[in-house]
């Protein structure tokens, strides 16, 4: 009678657990893409009625900033939203701009993923929408005008607006 088990099968037996590892992990990380996408959303709703309550008591948008809150905002915000986002490494931006060809107000509530002027430390989302992502690409939130992934590039730059058609 056999007391164990040989070391073929003790092989086959991890070989086994890391095949299922692999799976479980690549499935794990799939599901924190997607849920980055949906927390990122959910904290534009609620910028995006921050950024009305503001417009409301002002009866105008706050001025635009570079990675940081719009000064005013922080009183109608939820308590640690701004700046940080859901993605890892990633911050929100309040863009007020004047649009370079139609002369049109641009408002629109951004993610970036690289540090300001470090396009070596970018950290982009792992989503087929962010493939060719770069250094002035963005995740954005359209409120009004010709909104994009950055003001200093054409409007069909890389970037994903979660509110456009």
């Amino acid at each position: 009678m056999r007391q164990g088990m040989t070391l073929i099968e003790l092989m086959v037996v991890i070989l086994i657990i890391g095949i299922l590892a692999t799976i479980v992990s690549f499935a794990l990380t799939k599901a924190y893409e997607l849920s980055y996408t949906a927390q990122a959303k959910e904290e534009f709703n609620s910028v995006r009625n921050s950024v009305e309550m503001y417009v409301d008591d002002h009866g105008g948008y706050p001025p635009d900033t570079n990675r940081d809150i719009p000064p005013g905002l922080e009183s109608y915000l939820a308590p640690g939203l701004w700046p940080d986002a859901a993605w890892p490494g990633s911050v929100f931006d309040w863009e007020n701009w004047t649009d370079p060809e139609t002369v049109e107000k641009i408002y629109q509530i951004s993610i970036r993923f690289c540090p300001l002027g470090d396009p070596s430390g970018c950290r982009f989302p792992k989503q087929g929408w962010a493939e060719d992502f770069d250094y002035y690409s963005s995740v954005y939130y359209c409120i009004s005008g010709p909104c994009r992934s950055h003001i200093d590039r054409p409007i069909n730059h890389p970037g994903y607006c979660v509110n456009c058609n």
